[in-house]
């Protein structure tokens, strides 16, 4: 009955995104409800709320409670569904935006003030799609039919057909998104009056000015207004009003101006209004010169078209400091790079992209890149000043940085029977050793690889006192080297010592007996081509 659309996003790093994706799951309906029209306004409820507060002792109120407070106060201003409304509300209306949550979700908490609201601004723009929402603990099996797996959830349904939200998580965001969806991607303003009050609603915005509202210009123009990206369209054929919107330059028609609520206020597009560049336009300059990322804003970021794209972590004091002079290094990269920054103590959002360099435990403030065209990454290990980060960010622009590759630190190896193998010393131990390697990557999630390891032992004592032959292994969690490109756990190589680029898989399912005789085999062609050789 409520079939959803499935749909896939290719991604760079899965690790990363894994972790630190936040479980928004978005799908539409519009409906209309006669609940609708008893909402309150949202900032007279909250007050009100507020005011009945006052005096109490909060101080031994639970974070639970106070989660369960922020939900209270949203719930009352969107229509509930239930076991008995839910299908004829979804199916009696042209639109429905369905926000599935846990009352105990905090992400939920987050969300349901600012889906409250977008309810409150859509009602009073006349939009004709309702929000509403479900408490998918206490209605598991209508939350399941409307294809709710995490919390928080929202669905757009179209005249009962879901389709996955893709918007920002902000108020303005929502609006946004959900009138662009239901046939309103534009904004007409037709005075001063309309415009100073649009200003003061609206903190990113796209301006076009035009001559009259049709034309290739004006069609492309609309055309990309209604693509999915999340920010709001406007437009006028007005001068008067259009220097309101974009008080900076004076403007020639058409024109097409992005603003952002952030120090580099105003940018001007080129004057090309094909769909594609007005597109690549509004993508490559949405962002602040800074992005501080969040849990409600990481999902953005990671969809940027910009594939160059450099990370600060640090203390949130330390942060502060370096917003100005990253800033002013932004803006020499500006539409090429993208910075982003984060407090360090943030683990769900550091401590993803810190792992990927081994350095999930560091305080110290770090300053990482990745081109996401070639999935190369980078760290800067130089002393962080200004000068170093600039210098940074030009070489990865010009692709002549140097791949981080992480590494344990050399141990000491005399008198092993098995070498420890790190990211440091996989040439010297392994491509560059004379001798045939017997090489075990192992993690230590692994749960298989505990066998493995003890026939690598056994083995070891087997063959001892061949000089041609010598056993080794490397932890994959921590050490890393572009030659050694292994996706299962454990794995065996065999590097024959006369061709160590084209190691040879030995089957971890075999018996120890089984691989005694593989690798028997593998030494004597081995010798036999050195005898050839000869």
């Amino acid at each position: 009955m409520y079939k959803s659309k499935p749909t896939s996003k290719s991604l760079i790093f899965p690790l990363i995104l894994v972790l630190l994706l936040s479980p928004f799951t978005f799908k539409s309906v519009s409906s209309e409800n006669e609940d609708v029209d008893n909402l309150e306004d949202i900032e007279e409820l909250i007050a009100i709320d507020d005011a009945q507060e006052t005096g109490g002792n909060s101080q031994h109120t639970t974070h639970y409670e106070k989660q369960s407070e922020v939900l209270s106060k949203a719930q009352r201003l969107v229509p509930e569904l239930d076991s008995d409304n839910t299908k004829r509300i979804i199916e009696g209306n042209e639109y429905v935006m369905v926000l599935g949550y846990a009352p105990w979700c905090s992400r939920s908490s987050e969300l349901m003030p600012r889906f409250a609201e977008a309810a409150n601004v859509l009602k009073g723009l006349g939009s004709g799609i309702l929000l509403a929402k479900i408490d998918a603990e206490r209605y598991p099996k209508v939350a399941s039919d409307l294809e709710i797996k995490g919390f928080p959830t929202l669905l757009l349904f179209t005249n009962g057909s879901s389709q996955p939200y893709t918007g920002g998580f902000s108020s303005e965001e929502i609006v946004i998104w959900a009138r662009k969806k239901t046939g309103a991607p534009v904004i007409r303003i037709n005075s001063v009056a309309e415009a100073n009050e649009f200003v003061k609603q609206h903190a990113m915005y796209a301006v076009g000015l035009f001559d009259k509202y049709e034309g290739p210009n004006y069609e492309e123009f609309v055309k990309a207004a209604a693509a999915g990206n999340e920010i709001q369209f406007v437009e006028t054929s007005t001068t008067d009003v259009a220097n309101v919107l974009y008080p900076v330059v004076k403007l020639t028609k058409p024109f097409l101006g992005l603003v952002k609520s952030e120090p580099e206020h105003y940018t001007s597009s080129d004057g090309n209004f094909t769909l594609d560049k007005i597109l690549h336009f509004v993508e490559n300059n949405k962002f602040p010169l800074v992005t501080v990322m969040t849990e409600l804003n990481s999902a953005k970021v990671y969809s940027s078209p910009i594939k160059l794209q450099v990370y600060v972590f640090a203390e949130a004091d330390e942060l502060t400091k370096l917003l100005e002079p990253l800033r002013d290094i932004a803006k020499k990269f500006r539409s090429q790079v993208m910075f982003t920054a984060s407090d360090i103590e943030e683990d769900n959002l550091a401590k993803p992209f810190l792992t990927l360099f081994g350095l999930e435990d560091s305080k110290d403030t770090v300053v990482i890149a990745f081109d996401f065209n070639s999935n190369a990454k980078y760290l800067l290990e130089s002393d962080l000043t200004s000068r170093n980060i600039e210098d940074f960010c030009l070489a990865l622009v010009q692709g002549t940085l140097n791949p981080y590759y992480k590494s344990q630190p050399i141990p000491e190896n005399k008198n092993a029977s098995i070498l420890t193998v790190v990211g440091k010393t996989f040439d010297d131990l392994v491509l560059n050793s004379p001798a045939n390697i017997v090489l075990e990557v192992h993690t230590p999630w692994c749960i298989t690889c505990e066998t493995t390891s003890k026939h690598v032992e056994k083995l070891t004592k087997h063959f001892k006192g061949l000089d041609n032959l010598v056993f080794a292994r490397i932890d994959a969690s921590v050490n890393e080297h572009p030659k050694l490109q292994v996706e299962d756990y454990p794995t065996l190589l065999f590097y024959p010592a006369n061709d160590k680029s084209n190691p040879i898989k030995l089957s971890t399912k075999s018996n120890l007996k089984d691989l005694a005789a593989l690798i028997n085999k593998n030494l004597k062609t081995q010798d036999s081509v050195a005898k050839d050789e000869l």
